[in-house]
């Protein structure tokens, strides 16, 4: 190889690394963040689209529509979580969509999972019931990330520390997890102020806080 063509392999290679160095910036860049406007600060949050794609999907919809608008968070426990995004100030809870597929081991394949910081999505004990209520983790909670199961039927796996043994279609349903889809980059210091308001029981409801918390608005900001 002569000497020019030499500088003009490494100017090509090296022209190459800037690009894909450019193109996994501009990736990283692209990834879509929200603003969520609440009566005790402003809380950013990055959404993970590759990991949870139909989560984030569904979350972006209700955004759009203003759904989260005047919502409150209704359910707040130090050290555990903060969920919102469902009920308006008089507990009522606002008409949704149609419930989203659980994405919980598509994340966890992923490495997100339900640590402190993480937004994911609330629902009922059937793994497939999330529609619009999100809690953010206050703690790294990870009992509530998707476990993989050992083959056989029955099957054991762990449940808050201790081996418990089930049918395999009951154990698929304990072990599903619930779906972690972005995480706060800014605003903590709201999350930790959300996290330390007073709480009541309110009718069927718990942990309640005193003062109504209000999601003012949500935007998606790119």
């Amino acid at each position: 190889m002569s000497t020019n063509q030499k500088h003009i392999f490494l100017k090509s290679l090296f022209g190459g690394v800037i690009i894909l160095t450019s193109v996994l910036a501009s990736a990283q860049e692209a990834l879509p963040r929200v603003s969520m406007k609440t009566s005790m600060g402003e809380i950013v949050l990055e959404l993970y689209p590759e990991k949870a794609p139909k989560t984030v999907a569904n979350f972006l919809n209700y955004v759009k529509k203003g759904h989260y608008n005047k919502t409150i968070f209704h359910r707040v426990i130090d050290n555990f979580m903060i969920q919102g995004g469902g009920m308006d100030a008089k507990l009522v809870e606002k008409a949704t969509d149609n419930p989203i597929p659980l994405e919980a081991g598509l994340a966890l394949e992923h490495e997100l999972k339900n640590d402190l910081g993480t937004i994911a999505m609330a629902r009922t004990n059937d793994p497939n019931s999330a529609r619009a209520q999100f809690y953010i983790n206050v703690n790294n909670n990870e009992f509530l990330n998707h476990q993989i199961l050992p083959e056989g039927d029955p099957v054991q796996f762990m449940k808050n520390g201790e081996p418990i043994t089930l049918p395999r279609s009951r154990a698929l349903i304990a072990t599903a997890g619930y779906t972690p889809f972005g995480r706060v980059v800014e605003g903590w210091e709201v999350v930790e102020k959300i996290k330390a308001v007073k709480t009541q029981e309110v009718s069927i409801h718990q942990n309640v806080p005193i003062k109504p918390v209000t999601i003012i608005s949500m935007k998606l900001l790119k």
